[in-house]
């Protein structure tokens, strides 16, 4: 209580003192309140400072702004539709590799090349190996710069590496061009598609990631077709050239990517006061891999994944094979597009309705069911009962995929969800990247396919096998986070409130010498 509170309340008057600082009347206390209220409007625009330098304090938002629950559409569901054609150019592409592997083999293959399979799948498996290979760069870049300049840049990226592939004479720059070059930038336009969807839905995540999600398989459906037509008129070169098209699309659709939550380099820019790089410790969310659910779920997936990409890659080459060449093995991708995109539809909907964790029970039975269908191909001796396999195999290929994201905002909520789900593409490389070639060296020296299809279905069931644990571990482990968030959440508070104070004290008599004045 200042001295003039004490007087008043005690009736008491006293005479100025002239070398006291003047205490004001009523009337320049309404006046002051005026001033002090209309303080932090000028301080937005720098108005009012010495200098300007006031506006470096409240450029920041408030947490509580950015906390703020998703608009579950408005703007979102331009943002779903961009992030549907991100995935549709993608993974349509990279879906279509069976297409492209044939041509590759007869443009580049030679009768004395005994490893031709081998390294021909090298192309393919690489490509779809680094989009996961690169993405816990583009989660660490994508918190840095968030996720519309990322995915421009990816997208550019990407549509220089595929127009580069179009002048190659020989299949070793292949591996750079296409399996490097054009899939990181894939990858770097492909991650931002996922993770922007959580600024604008939370509670049709499930719906909205099922719809986004469907976009690969619209492509895949359609891109087999496509590309056969186009190899067989202008060839493999002009047929690359066209799919750059699909690239610059891409290209514009990161445009529409408006971010609702700042990314760290905004953050701490705004703390700052200028454009800063967040600490490392930020950068870098290893605290993820704290979270046990999430643990066996990263390594899980892709313990599940080493066989999951050989029937994309091989079964085209197998189809011929066995029935023969007049075979229109395109339906099989036809049918494995179809139905990938209605479980997409399907289980995105119902993975809503399942709550927290045990969403996993839906990819467990995904990955048991793949397995089975991987090791059924074999068998299959004609066209309709290898359409039956393509059929279940692509509708729980749906479940599986369109599910990743609502599992990682399970297991690790929504603030590190971007590295949650980049760490855990980073790991499904190695598989995705593996697999295909030792299809392919099986094939070269067993000639035949038989043994690979089998082999490829059993790391899925022991995959499964090993998620179906998860939601057992992350509701036993939820009591005890739970109470550690809370102590920490309070400390946090502490902490800020003690800096508060701090910097309060240290401003109240610069903001006391401009409000007060003596009276004439």
């Amino acid at each position: 209580m200042t001295l003039s509170e004490k007087l008043e309340a005690q009736g008491v008057g006293v005479a100025p003192d002239p070398s006291a600082t003047p205490l004001p009347c009523p009337a320049l206390r309404e006046q002051q309140g005026a001033q002090a209220a209309a303080v932090e409007p000028r301080q937005e625009n720098g108005e009012g400072c010495p200098g300007g330098q006031c506006a470096l304090l409240v450029l920041a938002p408030s947490e509580g702004e950015q906390a703020g629950e998703p608009p579950e559409g408005g703007w979102g569901w331009v943002v779903m539709l961009a992030a549907m054609w991100c995935n549709g150019a993608v993974f349509g592409i990279q879906n279509s590799c069976g297409v492209l592997f044939v041509s590759m083999l007869s443009e580049f293959g030679s009768q004395e090349d005994k490893q031709l399979v081998f390294k021909t799948a090298w192309v393919s498996s690489l490509s779809m190996g680094m989009i996961f290979f690169c993405s816990p760069i583009v989660s660490v870049f994508t918190d840095i710069f968030g996720c519309r300049i990322i995915a421009i840049v990816g997208a550019a990226v990407g549509f220089v590496g595929l127009l580069l592939s179009s002048f190659v004479s020989t299949i070793e720059p292949l591996y750079f061009t296409y399996g490097i070059l054009f899939a990181c930038g894939c990858s770097f336009a492909y991650q931002p598609s996922l993770v922007i969807l959580g600024h604008y839905f939370k509670k049709r995540l499930g719906l909205v990631n099922g719809i986004v999600t469907a976009g690969s398989s619209l492509f895949t459906v359609s891109l087999p077709f496509l590309l056969r037509v186009l190899i067989d008129s202008v060839g493999l070169y002009n047929t690359l050239r066209v799919l750059c098209i699909l690239m610059f699309v891409l290209f514009l659709a990161g445009f529409t990517y408006k971010p609702l939550i700042s990314s760290a380099s905004d953050t701490e820019g705004r703390k700052k006061g200028m454009l800063r790089f967040p600490p490392a410790k930020k950068i870098f969310s290893f605290s993820i891999f704290k979270a046990t659910g999430y643990r066996i779920w990263a390594f899980g997936i892709p313990a599940a994944l080493f066989g999951y990409f050989v029937p994309y890659v091989h079964l085209m080459k197998h189809v011929k094979e066995r029935l023969g060449e007049n075979v229109q093995e395109e339906v099989l991708l036809l049918c494995l597009g179809i139905t990938s995109g209605v479980g997409r539809l399907i289980f995105g909907r119902v993975a809503d309705y399942i709550p927290g964790a045990k969403k996993v029970y839906l990819q467990v039975i995904s990955f048991f069911l793949i397995g089975l269908m991987s090791m059924m191909i074999p068998l299959c001796q004609a066209l309709g009962s290898l359409i039956a396999v393509c059929l279940f195999m692509g509708l729980f290929d749906g479940c599986f995929i369109c599910i990743m994201a609502p599992i990682a905002f399970e297991l690790v909520g929504a603030q590190d969800v971007s590295q949650a789900i980049g760490f855990l593409l980073g790991l499904m490389s190695v598989p995705m990247i593996v697999g295909p070639p030792i299809a392919g060296i099986l094939r070269d020296y067993l000639g035949t396919y038989d043994v690979a299809f089998y082999l490829a279905g059993v790391p899925p069931i022991i995959g499964g096998i090993i998620l179906s644990f998860i939601p057992w571990v992350h509701e036993k482990k939820k009591p005890k986070e739970r109470e550690k968030a809370v102590a920490e959440e309070t400390t946090k508070k502490m902490l800020e409130n003690e800096s508060t104070s701090v910097s309060g004290t240290a401003e109240k008599p610069s903001k006391e010498s401009e409000s007060f004045f003596p009276l004439d």
